[in-house]
């Protein structure tokens, strides 16, 4: 008989993604040694092989030598870097559109639909924060979290769906910087209208637009992928800058902006009804991601486990403030109703006689675009370099430029990458199919901080009746899962509201199952509170936005969980770095740096 109680543990919200790898692996390993046969054939050992591997996860185990051999990543960030790092990720030119947009349909109530978003992410953040906190002395994030808390496999799936969000973002993003580039170039005269627009404007377009050849793009990339190989203290140095640029152009266009409000244009606050309000948080919840990044540079924090948590947080608070700002500046100056489609912002400072300001706002969406795409650019190669180290991708991603102590090889790799998509194709249709990897990220570490909880208090794992306290315990997240996912298609296809009404019920006693059935511990460093009621919120609401996305971006998620199963099984299961007791080791910070 097949024994699911290994099972247990690896159950998770993730639904597709999570589930399959672990019954298909169970199921498998259990028939095959119920079968028992004596001439057992090559496809069974394979099998054998596959399961035993996709089904290893990392251990703890403190030391003090930990990221001090000199060919590793150096400890150069503090607290205000990190917070800079994770602004300068989350804050785009977005800042400057979509608030506008939003704004169209939402009317003044925006400001509502971007502080619940805020609130949101907030609660993300507080998962990442607890994790950030308790995993401090390597590089990884999302990934080293899956990895820690369920197995190897569905740490790759991780890994993949994150990837792709982060390659074809870099290229999209490269691109509309370079339109914004050109913009201001054309600000000289004898340039006006005589940039081609293969140079940044789009792109030249041949065979019906399958290639789409944008040359400023890749000349972009190479211009930051150079500074990002020259070490992270470089680096840093180009993000604190340019961040603190664009803060102080949001702050100016704030404080100017106030000015030239008009109270009367916040009435009514919410000309479309309460829905619009929630359906615009959905859509903004999306101009807060980027703040999971500062969890990237934990092998390059001074002090990791206190400053972790704190530039997570930090940053994103700062961002859900100049949002806000924003928001209520731009519905004051002008109507709702009579904000422009592509540069709502920029338009209504025109409108009020405020060229400059416009100005300002090009150059500050110059600066917002460099540090998204340049945080963008770091965190890959980060993520490349934990996967390497662990053998799940060529050793060659793994190595440390002695000197500069950055991961050249996955930097350049990122930016060739990033450089063919850019400059070739059109990514901007593929928007449309993003954000995916987040979703999935920010579950996966809402899952994690409770199964973590649960794995440093294994009392709760042993019953006596038919069904262990684990395994209610994960039915319920599972449950909590599926009420979001429900709800949000509902109220993607309109249904009455009751329906919705009852998947949110359902997810609340599964909730308090949780806080009820289940026995917690406080783990070190920074605890995120009211566990397990904020990492359920966190994954109804993840699965609830995932329900919102394109149906052309949930085929995406599917189709490449198979493809990365399939890498997983021709390469990842025979490369990993399995050590002692067939685990993999990673290093705590070292004791000072924990203090």
């Amino acid at each position: 008989m097949a024994n699911f109680e290994p099972l247990y543990p690896y159950l998770t919200p993730l639904n597709f993604q999570t589930l399959l790898p672990y019954f298909f692996c169970t199921f498998m390993a259990s028939t095959m040694d119920d079968s028992r046969h004596k001439d057992a054939t090559s496809s069974s050992t394979c099998f054998s092989h596959f399961c035993s591997s996709a089904l290893r996860a990392k251990t703890l185990k403190s030391s003090s030598s930990a990221n001090n051999s000199s060919d590793g990543l150096i400890r150069r960030l503090g607290v205000f870097d990190l917070i800079l790092l994770g602004v300068g990720a989350s804050i785009g030119a977005g800042i400057f559109v979509v608030t506008g947009t939003v704004a169209r349909d939402a009317g003044p109530g925006v400001t509502i639909s971007f502080i619940l978003a805020g609130a949101s992410c907030v609660l993300n953040a507080l998962c990442y924060a607890e994790l950030a906190s308790r995993f401090p002395a390597i590089v990884g994030g999302a990934y080293l979290y899956a990895y820690t808390a369920f197995n190897e496999i569905t740490a790759f799936l991780v890994f993949m769906q994150l990837m792709l969000d982060y390659h074809i973002g870099a290229a999209s993003i490269a691109r509309s910087l370079a339109s914004y580039v050109a913009t201001i170039f054309e600000l000289i005269p004898a340039l006006k209208g005589n940039i081609p627009p293969w140079v940044g404007h789009g792109g030249q377009e041949f065979f019906g637009g399958t290639l789409s050849i944008n040359i400023l793009a890749p000349i972009l990339l190479a211009v930051l992928t150079v500074i990002l190989c020259l070490g992270v203290g470089e680096s840093s140095a180009v993000n604190s800058f340019m961040t603190a640029a664009k803060v102080v152009i949001v702050i100016f266009v704030i404080i100017v902006g106030s000015f030239k409000v008009d109270v009367d244009n916040w009435s009514p606050f919410a000309p479309n009804g309460v829905k619009h309000i929630f359906t615009g948080a959905t859509v903004v919840f999306f101009a807060y991601v980027g703040f999971d990044a500062v969890a990237n540079s934990a092998e390059e924090s001074k002090r990791p486990q206190r400053d972790l948590p704190i530039g997570i947080l930090g940053s994103l608070l700062v961002c859900v403030v100049l949002y806000v700002g924003v928001c209520l500046v731009i519905t004051g100056m002008v109507p709702y109703n009579l904000l422009g489609e592509d540069a709502p912002l920029s338009e209504a400072f025109t409108s009020k006689g405020l060229k400059y300001v416009s100005i300002l706002i090009s150059i500050g969406a110059v600066a917002g675009l460099t540090t998204t795409l340049l945080v963008g650019l770091y965190v890959q190669s980060r993520l490349y370099l934990g996967l390497g180290r662990d053998g799940l991708l060529p050793s060659i991603f793994a190595k440390v430029h002695p000197i500069r102590h950055t991961p050249i090889h996955s930097q350049i790799w990122v930016g060739i990458v990033a450089a063919v998509l850019g400059g070739l194709f059109n990514v901007h249709i593929l928007s449309h199919i993003l954000s995916v990897g987040s979703l999935t990220g920010y579950s996966v570490v809402a899952a994690c901080v409770v199964t973590l909880r649960w794995k440093n208090n294994t009392g709760n794992r042993v019953s006596s009746k038919c069904i262990s306290t684990w395994c209610e315990g994960v039915l319920c997240i599972f449950l909590v899962a599926c009420c979001g996912f429900a709800a949000g298609v509902l109220y993607r296809f309109g249904t009455h509201f009751i329906f919705m009404i009852v998947a949110v019920v359902i997810a609340i006693m599964a909730c308090a199952a949780l806080c009820f059935r289940q026995a917690y511990s406080d783990p070190p460093g920074f605890s995120c509170p009211w566990v397990p009621i904020v990492p359920s919120v966190c994954i109804f609401f993840n699965i609830f936005l995932f329900a919102q996305l394109h149906y052309e971006a949930w085929i995406r998620f599917i189709i490449l969980s198979i493809v990365s199963v399939g890498i997983y099984a021709f390469y990842g299961q025979y490369h990993a770095n399995p050590r002692s007791d067939e685990t993999i080791i990673y290093h705590m910070a070292p004791e000072e740096d924990r203090h």
